[in-house]
């Protein structure tokens, strides 16, 4: 922390089972003076901080000693406030209302409430809520509030020894996280829990040759279409799931991403080559709504758009593992080799930190292919 700006920041503590309210500030002797004036103060060693017990008076009495003094940072003290995205289509009222077995172990109502309050993707409370039911059914007959950092590393630990993915603890960590910091207002409660090493893993992609070859050998157009556009437009899955037919501008030649992934708004290219294919794709099928639906007008199903890109592959005779999500690899990959700026395809694939699309650089031929190996002077017979 910068000692030249006073900031007092607030912290939410659990001592002797009590909530408590942290102040965490960088040594300062007009706010030590402000910090004294609070009512029965403490200090705690374990956590390095000043701390009175968490109720309104006491609240506002903070607000009122440090008024003019130093700037008081809330965001990690109040988690009330609902994120607004007007694309936003949450309804988690299937989790409420299932007909509920009398040996399982529910997700409690008010973690489904701060999961709606806070507009959580429906695919993130699909994992939250599994991964939570999960966990607090392993200890079935604990209370949650029970539970401590020493359980859940044993936990942890008999999914690590059945072989779970770095991926899936870290989302097994997040939901179980959620509910103690989140729900239930104890965010130094699980400070301690070890995330294991992220894996470095570079995207897996296909020539453009390969691309070519899984787009010519689709079932029929409507299949040529989805596939045409995971590649040509590097869209995420469930981004093309989610298209409706005013999301392809024409006329601009871009095609409209509403509410991808981080509840971002953003546009991508719309390739000439494609829009000939859609137009007639659109005479043929006749989409009410989305761009491309099931037998009932609905969404076109996540596991359909897997399957047409799998049998595509097979057929083309393309022994790797072709997903749609390495199509969106390729894309940037091959953007990339072709000489377009790292900047501009970050902005196509709607990354928040250029970092995340440096890794293509790593997989990424152009300037490989011009380096000779040594071996190529040896003048092996």
């Amino acid at each position: 922390m910068n000692p030249s700006i006073k900031i007092l920041t607030l912290k939410h503590l659990l001592i002797n089972d009590e909530k408590q309210i942290g102040l965490k500030y960088y040594p300062n002797k007009t706010i030590q003076i402000a910090v004294d004036r609070l009512p029965e103060i403490k200090w705690s060693d374990k956590f390095s901080m000043h701390y009175f017990k968490n109720n309104k008076h006491n609240l506002n009495a903070v607000f009122t000693n440090f008024k003019g003094i130093a700037w008081i940072n809330c965001k990690h003290f109040f988690y009330d406030k609902p994120i607004k995205n007007k694309n936003t289509e949450l309804n988690i009222d299937f989790f409420r209302n299932r007909i509920k077995s009398g040996e399982y172990r529910y997700c409690p109502s008010s973690y489904l409430n701060k999961l709606e309050l806070r507009q959580y993707s429906l695919n993130t409370v699909r994992t939250y809520v599994g991964m939570f039911e999960k966990f607090i059914n392993h200890y079935r007959d604990k209370e949650l509030i029970e539970i401590d950092e020493n359980e859940i590393r044993a936990y942890l630990q008999t999914l690590i020894s059945v072989g779970k993915s770095h991926s899936y603890l870290n989302q097994m960590i997040n939901s179980i996280k959620f509910y103690y910091e989140v729900v239930m207002e104890m965010p130094n409660r699980f400070y301690a829990i070890e995330r294991p090493i992220k894996e470095h893993k570079l995207p897996k992609v296909i020539s453009k040759e390969e691309v070519k070859l899984v787009i010519n050998n689709t079932n029929n157009l409507k299949h040529k279409c989805i596939v045409s556009l995971l590649y040509s437009a590097g869209l995420r899955r469930s981004e093309l799931l989610n298209l409706k037919l005013t999301d392809i501008d024409s006329k601009r030649m871009v095609i409209n991403i509403l509410g991808g992934k981080g509840k971002k708004d953003r546009i991508t290219i719309l390739s000439p080559l494609v829009l000939v294919d859609l137009r007639t794709y659109y005479k043929i099928w006749k989409p009410k709504n989305y761009l491309f639906e099931g037998p009932n007008l609905g969404k076109y199903s996540a596991q359909s758009v897997v399957q047409v890109v799998r049998k595509a592959a097979d057929r083309a005779g393309i022994k790797k593992r072709v997903t749609p999500h390495m199509l969106r690899h390729s894309f940037a990959t091959h953007l990339l080799e072709s000489g377009t700026d790292l900047r501009y395809i970050q902005v196509l694939l709607g990354h928040n930190s250029s970092r995340t699309t440096e890794i293509y650089t790593q997989v990424a031929i152009n300037n490989i292919q011009i380096i000779k190996s040594p071996i190529e002077s040896l003048n092996l017979g």
